[in-house]
């Protein structure tokens, strides 16, 4: 104790009412959690959907976000968690939505117009694709390039005059494909764009996007920054500037708020996250070296590993902090392969979602959606299975894989 005490910078003094002054565990611990005027240390779930109003509100701001009147607009919960988050990036200010796919379309709802045109991944979420292939073209006349963003020439080629966004996800769902953040940054700045990046995948302290540049960085926090799997949420953060227009359009107006129980569940989760994700990424590591060496996997896909494609990319932007917690493998076969090795998995869950404290693995054929034609050969050859290691004993996970594997591939 001594020795840290000793260590620490004379010019920083934690406390609590300060989070700039916090390491990021404690952050973590304390970070938008304010008493209510209760004695409860913990701020309490607020179901009221609406506060009492002052004696004479008639110079209130009815769309306001920042005062207690109406939950659309802002609740407890609601702030606290903004607060948090805001300081978990290193943001000035976040916003929290009903999901991630909310976050992901308050952003296009929010700075894009109609005639405007954005550039993004050509291997990306499937509601991001959705969005940007059929609703906002057909509704609003916004167009869109798909571009391998780890190319920065081919991007360059596809920013055009009224190009407003460049979105990007840190580690692409599902390939995991990493790009260079910084180099697009410059890119839409020079293009006087703005930058969103979605870092689900990558939740902080593994990885900031505003440091590197972004203007903005989306979360879906119904996974790793929850973490339990009980909730939905999602949150954009950056400058503040930026926030409160996105609250005005796209929160307030369109009334994709959370609720203050998810609020508080995504609160409370978000306390071990740091803990968590230590456990995640390094029983992650474990079980892609393993599964990589067994003559039984068609391929696998971690930034980890030295095969992956962007392995020095990911190790110089991520540094020693890990690789996250997703990776992508497939079993040497056909669809039915995947989909038996799938059913003798006694550990690992077959779910949809990711992040949560239970590994969870789906498997998807090679002709899915979400912008597959760019998928890498072996991905469209045989499908794949996405894997999000969780909190089990690592050598849990590898025994159940091998097992499965040894099921499989019986007689």
């Amino acid at each position: 104790m001594e020795n840290l005490i000793a260590g620490r910078e004379e010019s920083r003094r934690p406390d609590k009412r300060n989070p700039g002054s916090l390491a990021f565990a404690t952050q973590s611990v304390h970070g938008g959690n304010e008493a209510d005027g209760t004695a409860a240390i913990r701020t309490p779930i607020v179901m009221g959907n609406s506060y009492r109003l002052p004696e004479d509100p008639s110079d209130m701001d009815w769309s306001g976000t920042e005062v207690l009147a109406y939950t659309r607009n802002s609740g407890l919960n609601q702030i606290g968690l903004q607060k948090k988050l805001a300081a978990l990036e290193g943001g000035e200010e976040a916003a929290v939505l009903a999901s991630g796919v909310a976050a992901i379309h308050s952003v296009f709802f929010t700075f894009l117009n109609s005639g405007d045109h954005v550039v993004v991944g050509d291997v990306t979420y499937e509601a991001v694709w959705k969005l940007l292939t059929d609703l906002l073209p057909r509704k609003y006349g916004i167009e869109a390039s798909f571009v391998d963003l780890t190319d920065m020439d081919a991007v360059r080629a596809a920013i055009r005059p009224n190009t407003q966004l460049i979105h990007a996800e840190a580690i692409a769902n599902p390939t995991t494909k990493v790009v260079d953040i910084s180099a697009l940054a410059d890119l839409a700045h020079s293009a006087g764009a703005l930058l969103s990046i979605d870092s689900t995948f990558t939740p902080p302290p593994l990885f900031r996007p505003l440091d590197h540049g972004a203007d903005l960085v989306i979360h879906s926090l119904t996974k790793f920054i929850n973490g339990h799997g009980d909730s939905m949420g999602g949150a954009v953060i950056g400058a503040s500037s930026l926030i409160s227009r996105l609250k005005s359009e796209a929160m307030v107006d369109v009334g994709g708020t959370i609720s203050p129980f998810n609020a508080w569940l995504i609160m409370r989760g978000s306390v071990t996250l740091p803990l968590r994700l230590r456990q995640h990424m390094d029983s992650a590591m474990a079980v892609a070296r393993f599964i990589e060496q067994d003559p039984r996997i068609a391929y696998v896909r971690y930034p980890g590993l030295r095969s992956h494609p962007q392995h020095d990319l990911a190790l110089r932007q991520f540094g020693a902090r890990g690789f996250g917690a997703m990776m992508a493998f497939a079993v040497a076969g056909d669809t039915d392969t995947q989909n038996r090795f799938v059913s003798r998995l006694r550990v690992i869950t077959s779910a949809f979602s990711l992040g949560h404290d239970e590994s969870l693995i789906v498997h998807v054929g090679g002709d899915a959606r979400g912008g597959s034609e760019s998928y890498p050969e072996e991905f469209r050859r045989f499908g794949h299975l996405r894997l999000s290691v969780g909190l089990e004993d690592p050598a849990d996970l590898i025994a159940d894989i091998s097992c499965a594997l040894d099921e499989t591939f019986a007689g």
